[in-house]
């Protein structure tokens, strides 16, 4: 199985999905009308949600990493139906432990970045 790090979930595809997600809910300010915590005038990042089903960037990175730990949970059922199907070749078990182990990752890498980000964004907060 050739799972590219560009390839669907893998890294290039969870930073498109973060810029594609914030590009379309406008959850970084640019000046321009965006939604910010402020009183509206400037730039920044919008702190939450606006009306609108609008969502903030922070938002947008979770549910890129939401995104790929369900493509990457679909490799895994995918891997494990072939060998319950009776391929169970050490080739696919060894694929299913791979698979499982970038899960593994994948899953700690979500929940280290958004729990960092979440102690900034609290650490920002408390100084102002």
């Amino acid at each position: 199985m050739s799972n590219a790090v560009n390839g669907a979930g893998g890294t290039a595809g969870l930073v498109n999905t973060f810029i594609a997600d914030v590009n379309k809910n406008d959850a970084v300010g640019n000046g321009k009308g965006s939604r910010s915590a402020g009183s509206g005038s400037g730039g920044g990042v919008s702190a939450g949600g606006g009306g609108g089903g609008s969502a903030s960037w922070y938002e947008s990175m979770a549910r890129a990493w939401g995104q790929t730990m369900d493509a990457q949970a679909s490799r895994i059922t995918e891997l494990s139906g072939t060998i319950g199907g009776g391929d169970d070749q050490p080739s696919s078990m060894i694929a299913l432990t791979s698979q499982s182990l970038r899960m593994q990752f994948i899953s700690n890498s979500a929940s280290t970045s958004i729990n960092s980000i979440a102690q900034g964004i609290e650490k920002l907060a408390s100084k102002q």
